[in-house]
């Protein structure tokens, strides 16, 4: 007995467990993208226009991107605090809009709604910022793949929640809301005791690695499963009976990870955690803190004294070189002959605030290539559906589930082939950004031309390119900046997202396809006039009348995707020098360890 509640001791502090919980919170915090099928319910109760619904939609953006009080929530209280935080805003929020929509309360403006949407969309950054924060603080040396794993079941979240209401197949639309208003809370709550920060599990264990893999492999299969699910229920009238089969199939893959705690607590013979909190996180001496001060100021004079041909020799000869620099600099320090001069704040690669990483321009640098990378992708995703109908495509939502896909697929791959350029090459994470920058540049040119399947070919480098983006920039700030503000780190740079996607497309997109459709009304309006049947020209009139503009062809979105084509080039040399800029940094991190 004595044995197995000790077992049970160390399941419940396993960190693996975390993050296997962590998975779930994000599997529900997808909330955001389960507004297409929230605003038709909204609408036609509240009898709103599709400007009153856009206005909606631009709450929703802010309410899922504004993250501020969540980082610093994350900072002064427990991780379960900040838990329980989102998960009443989710509930209140959502939950009061579904009380309006139902006519149970009295109606409230459109601005207490925009206000209401926004607490609720809000809640998700509570859910993101503590499983992050928390996860990448278990696996410090594996956040290329605990960060694209939890942003992908993040995206994956409302294909995930779209099933479930599925299943529950109430003739209700509104019953969506209520579903949405609960059902995170629900999950939160019941897990926000177990997603926090453990101490003494943060070595590296021959085990990760076949863990993770194992993890992958959960995550292709859940990705394929959902794909075909949504296609057929698409494409085929099923009976209720079919449906509850698929989402039990669909729960039976989101708790298949529980095996690898299960297995790695019970059936092997693991360290407790009252042994592992004895072993040292690296076989390195603690020194004092003068000598500790004495030695961040001699590797700052290291870095200025160099020579530049160093960083290009191999892992074990440039640490020999800035070895011997370091020694002497020592000893003439020593002997009066240098004066040392101290650096102020800290360096690259130590714990940042946000008001010091906001002075320095490597922290701009990924503001900027994110701005341009990830907004461009979103403003793709806002525009899909246009997208695809002008060229003649009759079933938009089709793409709008495979990018949901490939921007799984792409938060998963992008953190996995980011940890190997770190780990195997020690080189700088965000070259995988310019990589990503690059395919979604190729993915824009696609959807310029129009050419048959480029809708296919563009969705599939768009989603992964954007995909990989949040897989890559939060691995690579806590690496630059430090684990300890990471929460505030990470919810500024997510504002990149709503900010490209305000300039991107609702200023560039929207304009050029507004002018594009103009110019085609006005062509047909002239052909009509030269028509010689009084009888079209009197049909036609008839039914142009109060339509909405609507442009036809690739010309509608050629010069918008050459522009996104052109800022994602832009976004690669960003990347890229902020890589020329990193590479020490990261040599220190990761050449070590291949030593």
């Amino acid at each position: 007995m004595i044995r197995f509640q000790g077992r049970f001791g160390a399941f419940i502090n396993n960190r693996w467990l975390v993050f296997v919980a962590a998975m779930w919170v994000q599997s529900v915090a997808g909330v955001g993208y389960l507004f297409g099928s929230i605003s038709p319910a909204i609408k036609s109760s509240l009898n709103y226009n599709q400007r009153q619904v856009a206005r909606l939609g631009v709450a929703k953006d802010l309410g899922d991107s504004v993250g501020f009080l969540a980082g610093s929530l994350c900072e002064v209280l427990p991780i379960w605090g900040a838990l329980m935080v989102g998960a009443v805003q989710n509930l209140v929020g959502y939950g009061w809009v579904w009380l309006i929509v139902t006519h149970r309360v009295p109606t409230l403006p459109l601005w207490a709604m925009c206000i209401l949407i926004f607490v609720g969309t809000n809640g998700e950054t509570y859910f993101n910022t503590a499983a992050l924060v928390s996860c990448v603080q278990n696996f410090p040396k594996s956040r290329g793949p605990v960060v694209g794993i939890l942003k992908g079941f993040a995206g994956l979240g409302g294909a995930i929640l779209t099933q479930v209401y599925a299943l529950v197949n109430s003739p209700d639309h509104a019953s969506i809301i209520f579903m949405v208003a609960v059902g995170p809370s629900m999950v939160v709550i019941a897990l926000m005791f177990i997603v926090r920060p453990v101490g003494g599990h943060k070595q590296v264990r021959p085990s990760d690695g076949s863990s993770f893999t194992f993890i992958y492999s959960v995550c292709l299969v859940l990705a394929a499963y959902l794909m075909g699910v949504m296609l057929v229920e698409d494409l085929v009238d099923l009976s209720h009976y079919v449906v509850i089969i698929f989402t039990v199939f669909l729960f039976v893959l989101l708790l298949l990870p529980i095996v690898i705690p299960v297995t790695l607590t019970f059936f092997s013979g693991q360290r407790s955690p009252a042994e592992e909190n004895l072993l040292p996180e690296t076989p390195k001496l603690e020194p004092t803190r003068s000598s500790q001060d004495l030695n961040e100021v001699i590797f700052s004079e290291v870095e200025d004294e160099k020579p530049t041909e160093v960083d290009l020799l191999p892992a074990n000869e440039r640490q020999k070189r800035i070895a011997q620099l370091q020694a002497k600099l020592f000893q003439a320090a020593a002997e009066g002959a240098v004066r040392v001069k101290r650096r102020k704040g800290p360096h690259r690669g130590e714990d940042f605030t946000l008001m010091q990483a906001l002075i320095k321009a490597d922290f701009w640098l990924i503001f900027f290539s994110l701005l341009l990378g990830s907004g461009s992708g979103l403003t793709v995703i806002d525009n899909l559906g246009q997208m695809s109908q002008s060229l003649g495509y009759d079933n938009p939502h089709i793409f709008v589930s495979m990018i949901s896909i490939w921007n799984f697929l792409g938060r998963i791959g992008g953190g996995y082939f980011s940890e190997i350029v770190v780990r195997d090459y020690a080189y700088p994470r965000p070259v995988s950004m310019a990589v990503a920058q690059v395919i979604m540049a190729v993915g824009h040119f696609f959807f310029a031309m129009g050419w048959p399947g480029a809708m296919h070919i563009g969705t599939l480098l768009i989603g992964l390119g954007y995909g990989a983006h949040w897989a890559i920039v939060p691995a690579a700030a806590s690496e630059l900046f430090g684990l300890k503000k990471f929460g505030a780190l990470y919810n500024f740079l997510t504002l990149a997202n709503p900010a490209g996607s305000l300039v991107f497309s609702g200023v560039i997109a929207s304009s050029i396809y507004d002018r594009e459709a103009e110019k085609q009304a006005q062509m047909h309006q002239q052909l009509v006039h030269n028509s010689r049947s009084m009888l079209r020209r009197i049909v036609d009139g008839v039914l142009a009348v109060d339509e909405p503009l609507k442009c036809d062809g690739s010309i509608c979105f050629f010069l918008t995707s050459m522009i996104m084509s052109g800022f994602c080039v832009v976004a690669v040399v960003l990347s890229m020098i902020l890589v020329q800029r990193t590479k020490i940094v990261y040599a220190n991190l990761y050449g070590k360890s291949r030593t």
